[in-house]
């Protein structure tokens, strides 16, 4: 048996599972079945105690594709594309067995079934907020030359981003990596991933599973569309005169509200010298994390960055309030953003209950916070402090929320191959019974209140 351990430190549990055995037969204290369809035995594991406690997804398939999924995890990762974590590679096990795949469950992420079946996860315009986390994972993955090959809901996880959606890919079984996309590979991936969601949220809805807002084939129809405006918006050519070339800087900052940066851009003068062509040629996402990041050491996801970078140009104009007409010189962001996280950020944070805290992410706690403050304000017609903001907020939201830094949706677990075996056995409950069966070990519904 072999045996490769990505960042072994990281993950000191890991080794000490039972992977010479099947996986079907691990009979350990926190091993689940997954919930859904799968092509292959899934279980998750929680390993560690108490805080430090960390759940990984271990999937059972052929040693060749447990090869290729732990190179592209870690490509992926290394090129900080949004994807799960890669942990563990077991290959050449005895007796015949397949090979074992091993990554860290995503923290605070929500499956599809979640959001949509709506469990109490009251998210305003889920539809749309899931079209486009959807649509950016994919343009992301596209603008990188990755093929997905089989972009479905069930291949994605989402958590949430101030407000937004943001999406991870967690299975490249059937994905290939290139220099580039050509068009026709982008195109039979978008068609893909159509037809595949499509069939998701169909499925939830002849199971009387899927919230009454959302319309199958309208989400299906606008992936698209979506992914055009989209593709356009970054990659598209601009022509303009000589004279125009603020229209350049006009261009960036249009990318960088759309949490992308430009690291390379042709200009290309015609032959007369009177108009310039720009394609942009390198574009990365992760524009407004990348400054969050270097600014203050706070890792977020691209919206709760934004927010919170926003937050931090607020406070250094309360400071330069404060300072009165002397100020004669704007005082640096960096020590704005010093400031803001030991002044603003920390206390606020600190002042969440321990057992609270670890329902949401610190930055989307904070995010939430700020909109909480909002509403209040304009309830009130007044400012409300950031202190009555927090009491109010843990109060009347935090306390009842679900915790989702670890949303585990285990179950029976149905595979393909069995379902399989049941339809050509005849079986009398016809092709309704799996999708009954599925939903059959889902958790209660829960009584949540609406995040801001």
């Amino acid at each position: 048996m072999r045996l490769q351990l990505a960042d072994p430190a990281d993950h000191p549990h890991v080794g000490l599972l039972p992977f010479a055995g099947d996986l079907e037969d691990w009979n350990l204290p926190n091993v689940h079945g997954v919930l859904g369809l799968h092509r292959h035995v899934v279980r998750l594991v929680e390993l560690g105690e108490g805080n430090q406690r960390t759940t990984y997804v271990v999937k059972e398939l052929p040693d060749h594709l447990v090869l290729r999924e732990y190179r592209l995890l870690r490509w992926l990762a290394e090129g900080r594309l949004p994807t799960a974590v890669v942990v563990a590679a077991v290959t050449e096990r005895s007796g015949g067995r397949d090979g074992l795949l091993v990554t860290r469950h995503l923290d605070y992420s929500l499956p599809y079934r979640s959001l949509l079946s709506g469990r109490g996860l009251r998210i305003p315009y889920l539809g749309e907020r899931m079209l486009d986390g959807l649509v950016g994972l994919l343009v992301r993955l596209h603008l990188a030359g990755f093929f997905w090959g089989d972009c479905s809901l069930s291949n994605t996880l989402f958590s949430r981003d101030a407000g937004e959606l943001a999406a991870y890919i967690v299975d490249v079984e059937t994905s290939e990596r290139h220099p580039s996309l050509t068009d026709g590979q982008r195109a039979m991936d978008l068609q893909i991933a159509a037809e595949n969601v499509a069939g998701g949220l169909l499925d939830l809805q002849a199971g009387g599973r899927l919230v009454a807002d959302v319309d199958p084939w309208e989400i299906a129809t606008n992936i698209e569309i979506r992914y055009a405006g989209l593709w356009r918006e970054l990659t598209a050519a601009q022509e303009f005169g000589l004279d125009e070339t603020w229209r350049i800087e006009q261009r960036i900052d249009r990318l960088h509200d759309l949490g992308f940066d430009v690291a390379e851009m042709d200009l290309l003068a015609d032959e007369e010298g009177r108009r310039l062509h720009v394609v942009p040629r390198v574009v990365e996402s992760g524009y407004h994390q990348d400054r969050l990041m270097s600014l203050t050491g706070l890792w977020a996801q691209e919206n709760q960055a934004r927010r919170l970078l926003n937050d931090i140009r607020n406070f250094g104009a309360e400071l330069a309030a404060r300072g009165g007409p002397r100020t004669d010189s704007v005082m640096p962001e960096n020590i704005v953003a010093v400031r803001w996280l030991d002044q603003r950020f920390e206390p606020t944070i600190a002042s969440i209950p321990a057992d609270l805290l670890g329902k949401l992410q610190a930055a989307e706690i904070y995010v939430q916070i700020l909109e909480h403050r909002w509403f209040l304000s304009e309830r009130r017609g007044s400012d409300v402090s950031t202190e009555e903001a927090v009491a109010s907020y843990i109060g009347d939201v935090l306390s009842d929320a679900p915790d989702e830094q670890r949303t585990l949706e285990h179950t029976g677990q149905l595979r393909l191959v069995d379902i399989e075996h049941a339809l050509d056995a005849g079986d009398a409950d016809g092709p309704g019974a799996p999708a009954a069966a599925a939903g059959a070990g889902a958790p209660a519904d829960g009584q949540l209140p609406s995040p801001l």
